[in-house]
């Protein structure tokens, strides 16, 4: 599908996006003008979520946004209601990353990730500040899934429960991880500043 033609267009730092629906060789039934309100609404706080699961590679959140908005747009993906739109939406944000992943990893003929995320240092940029640097490289340090509850509460501003829904897990075991994470991320940022 050429670009701009019924797909949603990321810019390539993916803070903007404009979504189009008028293709002529598209039938009907995808001229969705709400659902591309609903994405475009949500697309700040998708772009945060993205970039988490993305693990802050802005080009694998942006391809990453991309495949989940044509999934939405082309009806591969489906809200039927039985949650918000944004827990839907981050739930189809995070099982397209895992898919994305798997697919990669079988491409490539490897059953697991030879680099450890949480080795990564992140070095403060123009924008970003020495504070959110240290943020996220302590995050970086926790395991993911208290680094995705952490997320979806504190920056998507989801509740616990529809954290739980989004990570596919139990509320106890969201509120379990959010607990650690939380005390974990404390202790990470502590042994930073001492160093």
């Amino acid at each position: 599908m050429p670009a701009g033609v019924g797909s949603p267009i990321l810019s390539r730092d993916a803070r903007e996006c404009v979504f189009t629906t008028e293709d002529p060789l598209r039938p009907a039934e995808f001229e969705t003008p709400s659902l591309a309100a609903e994405l475009e609404a949500l697309h700040s706080r998708s772009v945060g979520w993205a970039l988490a699961i993305a693990r802050w590679d802005e080009d694998e959140a942006s391809d990453l946004l991309q495949a989940v908005y044509l999934k939405v747009l082309e009806g591969r993906a489906r809200f039927e209601g039985r949650a918000q739109f944004s827990t839907w939406l981050f739930g189809v944000i995070r099982l397209t990353a895992v898919e994305r992943r798997r697919k990669r990893a079988r491409r490539m003929g490897l059953l697991r990730e030879h680099l450890d995320p949480r080795s990564a240092v992140v070095a403060p940029d123009e924008g970003i500040s020495i504070e959110s640097a240290r943020l996220r490289t302590a995050l970086r340090a926790l395991p993911t899934r208290q680094r995705e509850v952490l997320h979806l509460v504190f920056y998507s501003d989801l509740s616990i429960r529809e954290a739980a829904e989004v990570m596919g897990v139990g509320l106890g075991t969201a509120r379990v991880h959010y607990a650690r994470g939380k005390k974990r991320l404390r202790a990470e940022l502590e042994k930073e500043e001492e160093a």
